[in-house]
């Protein structure tokens, strides 16, 4: 049975460190952002895409992808998260960047079974540096006020949220520290060449 909570993925960034979309690349046989909603897919019953207007997904005339477009381009994440909550307010969403090419089944099932729904939001500890990790995360519905409490006054950093709403989130170890590793560069981008 697919969890109630609605899947948001995260593409609507301009890759400039990668110089290309990085929704657009090609790990998997796919372009990145739909493998990601596809592996969501698995899990919610209904996936969105944050994305600017008119940009390609790599999906051709696919009627089965929706959309939430960036009121104003450049708001980062949170302004993709906010559009999404505008959309379904009730709603909790598992927010997960298009970037995160080794993501797998078994730890997006773990956030969820994991998903401590009293609290404000639900993530992982990075494996880099202890820190949350907020873009393979779940997002109750009562967060979004604060969330857009800190958008409106120029906070665009939905990790400094967490951090500093951490005894209101559930941090946990990750099950697999790789899965929540990103590709922002190229050099980045050839290390996760998974198809070989």
């Amino acid at each position: 049975m697919k969890n109630a909570v609605k899947g948001l993925v995260l593409a609507g960034g301009y890759s400039r460190r990668m110089g290309r979309d990085k929704a657009l690349l090609n790990y998997h046989g796919m372009p990145q952002a739909r493998w990601t909603g596809k592996l969501l897919s698995g899990f919610c019953g209904e996936v969105y895409y944050s994305c600017r207007e008119g940009q390609d997904l790599g999906d051709g005339d696919d009627l089965s992808v929706w959309r939430i477009h960036d009121k104003q381009e450049g708001e980062g994440p949170i302004g993709g998260m906010l559009s999404a909550h505008q959309l379904h307010p009730a709603s909790a969403w598992i927010v997960v960047a298009c970037d995160l090419p080794r993501l797998d089944g078994a730890t997006v099932q773990y956030l969820l079974d994991q998903r401590d729904s009293d609290r404000l939001a639900t993530a992982f500890i990075s494996s880099h540096d202890c820190l949350p990790e907020p873009l393979c995360a779940v997002y109750e519905p009562r967060v979004f006020g604060i969330l857009s409490e800190r958008f409106n006054a120029g906070g665009r950093c939905p990790r400094r949220v967490l951090i500093d709403l951490a005894d209101e989130v559930c941090l946990l170890k990750p099950v697999n520290p790789r899965a929540l590793d990103n590709a922002n560069t190229p050099g980045e981008a050839g290390e996760f060449d998974l198809r070989k």
